[in-house]
Formats: C-alpha cells, sequence, structure tokens
C-alpha cells in the first residue's frame, strides 16, 4: 500500500522558506544610430546644385521657355510626334514578331535553321542603323523591280520599288530588321532561362508541346524578357530620331526645321526632348504594371503599386477624420 500524505499535513512538514524572487527582466539594449555626417554634406551639396539648376532654368533668358510654349503643342509638332510614334510601333511589333521566330530557329534542332538565324543577328547587329537606314531608302539604285513568283522560274508579279517602298516604308524596314536582331537575343535568353525540368514534368504529363510553351515558358520567360524588352523599344523610340537623315518628318526632324527657320535652336531642342521624356515615361510605367501582371506566379501578394498606396492613404486619411468625436479639435 503506498500512503498519502494530505497537504496540510505536508506544508507543516515544509520548513518555512522565504518565497523567490520575481525574476529580474534585463532592459533592452539601446542600439546607437550609426552617424554618417558625409552623406548629409553630400545630400546638401547636390540640393544646392539641384536648386542653383532650376533657378538657372527659371531666370535664365537663353531657355526662352514662351517660345517653348508656342511650340510644344504646335500643329506641325504633333503630326511629326504622330509619325514617330508610327515608326515605333511599326519597328517594335514587326521586330518583335521576327525576333521570335529568330530566337526560336536558334533553339531548334534545325542546323540549317540555327545557322541562318545566328547569321542574321550577327550581320544586322555589326552593322550600323544608319547605315541600314540608308541601304534600304536607297534599295531602288540596286533593284529597279522586284518579282514574286516562282524562284528561278516564272513571275507572277512585277512592281516598281519606287511605286512601292516609299522613305516611310524604307524606314520601317530598317528599323525592324535592326529591332528583330536584338529582340531575338532577348527572347531567347527568357526562354532559355526557364528550367528543363518543368517542361521534363509536364511532357511527362502529356501536355502538348504548345501548351507547354504557352502556358509554361511563356509565363515565366516574360519577367526575363519584359525589362529588356522595354529598354529596347525606348532605344528604338529615341533612335528614330536617326531617321531624319532621309528627310522623314518626324519628331527630331521637325525640330530642325523649325529652328532652322526661326533660329531658336534651345527652346525647339527642348521642345523634342521634353516629348522624349513624356513618351519614354509612359513605356516605363506601362512596363512597371506588365510587370506586376507576370510576377503573380513568383509572389502570391505582389507589393501595392503607386496608385494603390495613394488610394489607401486618402481611405486612412477619410477613416481618421470620421472616426473622430464630435467637438474634438485636431
Amino acid at each position: 500500500m503506498s500512503a498519502s500524505v494530505a497537504p496540510d499535513a505536508a506544508a507543516e512538514l515544509a520548513p518555512d522558506e522565504p518565497a523567490p524572487p520575481p525574476p529580474v527582466t534585463a532592459p533592452a539594449p539601446t542600439v546607437a544610430k550609426p552617424w554618417h555626417p558625409w552623406r548629409w554634406v553630400i545630400s546638401a551639396v547636390a540640393l544646392v546644385l539641384l536648386a542653383q539648376f532650376i533657378h538657372g532654368l527659371a531666370t535664365n533668358p537663353g531657355w526662352d521657355w514662351p517660345t517653348f510654349a508656342q511650340y510644344i503643342t504646335a500643329k506641325s509638332v504633333l503630326s511629326a510626334l504622330r509619325v514617330t510614334l508610327e515608326l515605333t510601333a511599326w519597328g517594335t511589333a514587326l521586330g518583335f514578331l521576327l525576333g521570335t521566330a529568330l530566337a526560336i530557329a536558334r533553339l531548334s534542332n534545325n542546323p540549317v535553321l540555327r545557322v541562318i538565324s545566328w547569321s542574321y543577328i550577327w550581320a544586322f547587329r555589326s552593322i550600323p542603323l544608319i547605315v541600314q537606314l540608308l541601304f534600304w531608302f536607297n534599295i531602288a539604285y540596286l533593284y529597279h523591280t522586284l518579282s514574286i513568283g516562282i524562284p528561278f522560274g516564272p513571275a507572277f508579279f512585277t512592281f516598281e520599288v519606287n511605286g512601292v517602298i516609299s522613305g516611310f516604308t524604307a524606314a520601317v524596314i530598317g528599323l525592324a530588321l535592326h529591332q528583330a536582331a536584338y529582340s531575338a537575343e532577348i527572347i531567347r535568353a527568357g526562354i532559355i532561362s526557364v528550367d528543363a525540368g518543368q517542361l521534363e514534368a509536364a511532357a511527362a504529363l502529356g501536355i502538348p508541346r504548345v501548351r507547354q510553351f504557352r502556358t509554361i515558358v511563356v509565363p515565366q520567360a516574360m519577367r526575363s524578357i519584359l525589362p529588356n524588352a522595354t529598354n529596347e523599344v525606348i532605344s528604338l523610340f529615341k533612335g528614330t530620331s536617326i531617321v531624319s537623315v532621309m528627310a522623314i518628318a518626324e519628331l527630331f526632324y521637325q525640330v530642325q526645321v523649325i529652328y532652322g527657320r526661326n533660329g531658336r535652336v534651345v527652346p525647339l531642342l527642348m521642345v523634342a526632348t521634353a516629348w522624349y521624356i513624356v513618351l519614354t515615361t509612359v513605356l516605363s510605367v506601362a512596363q512597371y504594371y506588365i510587370e506586376r501582371h507576370y510576377a503573380k506566379g513568383a509572389q502570391r501578394t505582389p507589393p501595392p503599386s503607386p496608385l494603390q498606396r495613394g488610394w489607401q492613404k486618402l481611405r486612412e486619411i477619410a477613416e481618421t477624420g470620421s472616426a473622430a468625436p464630435r467637438g474634438a479639435t485636431r
């Protein structure tokens, strides 16, 4: 039999002992913030230089802001801006379409396609853009007529080159072919960045190749393709100024014509600069939101966009104002 002791008896048997002291919690250490005096000095110098630059923009009469305001929305400038946008759109669309085909050919198992694709990329990346544009602009010196028919056989259609390839068409061809060489390498790099094990798993599950490319390769490759592709589009947009050597009335050419008449070089160059900055900013904002769309696979909850953060801040201010007690002063 086991003997049990009542709680009162156990308390009588135990001698009177003082209660243990409460545990002493050490205060959290205070972390001293590092002092960076040179950071503040550099920031102050940068702010002073920025203030001087802004002051010069506002007070220097050489900038001639009235002339800038007169021509920034002039009809001739807006018409030339539309030509620049058309050149950029056509060059981007055709260039990336051909670049996708070249990238797929470069990655194919067909040695003939690989050699042709590599040779094209090598040639068009080696030749300056202005040389390509002038070549296509003067293509009629080499070929007076072009024919469509059976190779080394009869021709079904024959037409004059000068009647078909205008200056604008020659510029689009030159920009698109030049852009295709660079976009092909960007697309190829994005495709090979996708883990090959995912494609092997998809093939083991019986997923067709077209569906593998559309649902597995493209969404992941776009995260690598988009930043570089946007840089190429912005470079092409600014590179359309080279087309001015072909006497095409794009933005930079039109600005040159205007300041050639009135001699206001600086304000007219600022007109072109302002439009280039505005449209480049629009492309950068579009890039940001497209990247957020394709980042859904990598991030379950993408960080809020600047617009979403702004609306959230406004809602917090509104909720704080409505929750304040009546008669309270702030």
